[in-house]
């Protein structure tokens, strides 16, 4: 059985209007009392009886009920059109006319469209089946819109592996393997190295009223890359041209042969700058430099020196920076030990202990030797902190900062100084513009002098409207996103210690205590302990 609504259909005994009720079929709805009432209202139908006629409805089968006096004109079939708040369909719900009205056909149906300006996107094939089997009190798709067809961003897809897992072996004692570690990412001469899969722009839309619907905005990429390298005629491949070490540093890939340092980096090495990897088999003496590209893996230890890395650094013995070590990395950091020195690694920093240092990672802390304590100084991780043991019973000032990557929890810091900044600028001239727009509105011209001032506070304070939005848009988004952190947590496997001053996102806390074995982490804006 066809599905329908019942519905309802007026006729006229002289002036006396007679309601019949259909009952719907199927899983069609009942009439609407309120619909009724609205449609009598609208024809000037009135004294008809609200309960009586609600309790016809309720019965749900075919009846006729006397409803109220009118004219006794006859009417004609009517429509309501509904447009979506997308504006992307437009519905019809048609209403049967009286027993000798006339009824619309394509052309009255189109003509209203046209007049709400619909000009896509007309269902001429759903209007055609109403007109040859009128159903009423139904919503009926007359007109709908085009969804854009969203593309995708380009890709490109590497032969190598991009994120090693420079991590370094757990042994079952508890201690730290730093000699099992796999740095080297080898390539052969001919080898393919990347693919990019081109970007698809997708196809726009349109809405119901004709207004174009762009897809979605898309990220085109090209394969970047350095030297030893080949790329295709159709620029969608890369190849080798040498056997060497591969590298991913900053979304360029690299090849090259890795430079060794046999022994240490003193005077007899000078500074080291080099566009690819970097192994040393000694150690680096205190006031030298060591930057590359890639990656830097020093079998020794490091004094109180500065390397910079496009990739990890990795050293085996230690960092002994004498407060004026400096270590900074792309991506990881691994050593035995941190003492006295600023580490900064946009990925993770995996070591045995941190003593009096200020240690900054884009992702997780881990400090993992048998020992594995944290003693003074300042540790900020985008995700968590992990240690045996934090503080210290001797009361040594030690900071655990959690949630974002340091650098961008220093941008949303910037931010709130430049919005303040902007608001200060708009509150400053905010009179002046007032003043000048009054004058204005009074119709006497400016002169030349006062035309150039005005214009010059005008465009101050336009950018400083700009800036300001800009600013708050950046900043909305950082700080949702330390809202919704959940990453962001501080482990302790042994002891934390009274004076550690804890900060999850926006919460922080010091601690009061000494607690063991607990994970302190930010729930509904507070820092919270639980034992494991």
């Amino acid at each position: 059985m066809e599905q329908r609504n019942g519905y309802f259909r007026i006729t006229w005994k002289e002036q006396l209007a007679v309601c019949h009720l259909f009952a719907p079929k199927a899983e069609g709805v009942p009439v609407s009392y309120k619909e009724l009432a609205s449609f009598l209202d609208d024809h000037g139908i009135s004294g008809y009886r609200e309960r009586e006629l609600a309790e016809a409805i309720a019965m749900g089968s075919d009846c006729v009920v006397p409803v109220g006096s009118g004219d006794g004109l006859e009417f004609a079939e009517t429509m309501h059109m509904h447009c979506s708040l997308d504006k992307m369909k437009i519905t019809a719900t048609f209403y049967p006319p009286s027993q000798g009205g006339a009824s619309l056909n394509e052309q009255d149906i189109l003509a209203y469209l046209k007049g709400m300006g619909i000009r896509f996107g007309i269902c001429q094939e759903n209007i055609a089946d109403f007109l040859a089997n009128p159903i009423y009190c139904t919503q009926i798709v007359v007109a709908e819109g085009k969804q854009p067809r969203h593309g995708h961003d380009a890709k490109i897809e590497y032969f190598f592996n991009i994120n090693p897992s420079l991590k370094p072996k757990h042994n079952e004692d508890g201690s730290v393997d730093y000699h099992a570690l796999n740095t080297i990412c080898a390539v052969e001469k001919g080898d393919k190295l990347a693919t990019l899969h081109p970007v698809d722009e997708g196809e726009p839309g349109m809405d119901v009223f004709g207004k174009a619907l762009p897809p979605r905005s898309v990220k085109n990429k090209v394969l970047e890359y350095g030297r030893n390298i080949s790329i295709s005629e159709d620029g969608l491949h890369l190849f080798s041209d040498v056997t060497g070490h591969v590298s991913l540093t900053g979304g360029k890939v690299f090849v090259s042969d890795v430079y060794e340092v046999q022994a240490d980096v003193d005077t007899s090495t000078g500074d080291i700058n080099y566009a690819g990897s970097v192994h040393i088999h000694g150690s680096v003496r205190g006031g030298f430099v060591v930057t590359s590209r890639g990656d830097i893996v020093v079998d020794g230890s490091v004094e109180d020196a500065m390397l910079q890395a496009g990739g990890d650094i990795i050293v085996q013995c230690g960092i002994q920076g004498m407060q004026r070590g400096l270590l900074e990395a792309k991506g990881n950091v691994i050593t035995k030990y941190i003492e006295n020195a600023k580490v900064f690694a946009g990925g993770y920093v995996e070591t045995g202990s941190i003593i009096y240092s200020e240690v900054s990672a884009g992702e997780d802390v881990i400090v993992a030797e048998k020992k594995g304590f944290i003693n003074g100084g300042v540790i900020r991780a985008g995700g968590k902190v992990e240690a045996n043991s934090i503080g210290s019973s001797m009361g040594a000032h030690t900071v655990i900062e959690v949630g974002m990557p340091p650098e961008k929890k220093e941008r949303f810091n910037q931010l709130q100084k430049d919005i303040a900044e902007d608001k200060k600028t708009l509150e400053k001239y905010r009179p002046v513009m007032e003043k000048y727009v009054a004058y204005v509105k009074t119709g006497q011209p400016l002169d030349a002098k006062h035309k150039i001032y005005f214009t010059q506070i005008l465009a101050t304070v336009n950018e400083a409207k700009r800036q300001l939005e800009a600013n708050q848009t950046e900043y909305e988004a950082l700080q949702r996103e330390m809202m919704t952190g959940t990453h962001a947590k501080v482990v302790v496997k042994k002891d934390i210690y009274p004076g550690t001053q804890i900060s999850i996102s926006d919460a922080s806390c010091v601690m009061q205590e000494k607690r063991s074995f607990c994970c302190l982490e930010r729930k509904n804006g507070e820092i919270v302990i639980n034992n494991m």
